[in-house]
């Protein structure tokens, strides 16, 4: 599990990747997922303080069992039949083996819990036409500390001493809904460097910030974030943060942009993947660069090294507040700086043809924004 709750962008890697999937803000949607079933076949009957026992083993058919004690008479076993197929994940490599569709499976308590007479059952089965979430069954009867049941492949099982009520009931989910369009950020809320609502940085750090040098552009967006950091995967050499719909095609983006100090500055569409890949992304990438030969390119990648087009322009880069806009619709797309249009290009042989908005900066320098805005290509 990487994430307790699943929040980012579907279409970004690892998705659903949580014990709960809520990555609708604007709709207000989630969805209770298997693993938080999983998980609350533990700890609905355990509490901060409980161990582990060392009685713990695996089914002769497939399958296993911990146990878990408060170290007093409170007694917690769970039992778990999960096929292999439903039981990998993506480290490390789980190797194989097999569960029998149903085993007879016999427990023997000893010590301080071979008085123990009956324990409260509750059962899930994960995987088929019939599922069932956290159910309350009948209680198991232990006779000289010895019981006996059936368990069934791809189901999960806790017995336990402790009594407790089953979770609550939950108002239903608001409907789910795509990312709305059209879409402004103005970024006036609280400038705490926290993070823009809905944008995802994947390579970078984006925070809100006060800008007391502008009237203008009092509140912006800044990505601060001034020298490679160490990193566990090949991400990106230019900064980046996505947000939207992965199955955005026509869109038109558009930002205010400041180059402090140096470097440049972009707005893109149809951003193509995010996470470890997001150094071979491929999309429509607008540039505003600090460069005596072109001081603007449009790029199909990331990393520029597909260049659409290029120029330069009698403008002042760092230092001056400029107006990126990107126009995508179908085989034709078009930018503008301030307005005046500097590219207009249809191209059947562009390499992604949808994806995500995007704001970035051409390495690791601070770069400013403001006025964001994305909306369907008229």
């Amino acid at each position: 599990m990487v994430n307790y709750f699943f929040f980012f962008f579907q279409d970004l890697p690892f998705p659903r990747s949580g014990l709960m999937t809520a990555n609708q803000p604007w709709s207000g949607h989630y969805e209770v997922s298997d693993p938080i079933w999983v998980t609350a076949h533990t700890t609905h009957f355990t509490s901060p303080g409980w161990q582990y026992l060392k009685g713990v083993g695996h089914l002769d058919g497939g399958g296993s069992y911990v146990a878990l004690t408060d170290g007093k008479e409170g007694l917690t076993i769970v039992i778990e039949a999960m096929t292999h197929q439903y039981s990998q994940c993506v480290r490390p490599l789980l190797p194989p083996y097999e569960v029998k569709p149903g085993q007879a499976a016999t427990f023997q308590l000893g010590g301080a819990f071979e008085n123990i007479t009956r324990l409260h059952v509750w059962y899930s089965k994960l995987i088929g036409a019939r599922t069932v979430h956290f159910q309350s069954q009948d209680d198991k009867i232990v006779s000289g500390g010895k019981f006996s049941m059936e368990v069934a492949e791809n189901c999960l099982y806790t017995l336990t001493t402790v009594k407790e009520a089953p979770p609550k009931i939950y108002p239903k989910s608001p409907a789910s809904a795509p990312f709305p369009l059209p879409y402004k950020d103005n970024f006036d809320g609280p400038a705490d460097s926290s993070e823009a609502p809905y944008f995802a940085d994947q390579t970078g750090v984006f925070e809100l910030y006060v800008n007391e040098s502008s009237s203008d552009h009092g509140r912006t967006l800044r990505q601060n974030v001034t020298e490679r950091p160490i990193v566990w995967c090949n991400d990106a050499d230019s900064t980046i943060s996505v947000i939207g719909d992965y199955n955005w095609s026509n869109v038109t983006v558009s930002c205010d942009v400041m180059v402090e100090s140096g470097g440049g500055a972009f707005v893109a569409a149809r951003v193509d993947r995010g996470g470890c890949g997001v150094s071979q992304a491929r999309g429509v990438f607008f540039w505003l660069l600090e460069d005596d030969d072109n001081n603007w390119a449009v790029t199909s990648d990331i990393d520029r090294n597909d260049i659409l087009g290029q120029g330069k322009v009698n403008a002042t880069i760092v230092g001056q507040w400029h107006t990126l806009s990107i126009y995508a619709k179908g085989d034709s797309i078009a930018g503008s700086l301030n307005g005046k249009v500097l590219f207009d290009i249809t191209d059947a042989q562009l390499p992604s043809k949808r994806g995500f908005a995007a704001i970035g900066t051409l390495g690791f320098q601070k770069v400013q924004f403001d006025n964001f805005s994305v909306d369907k290509a008229k």
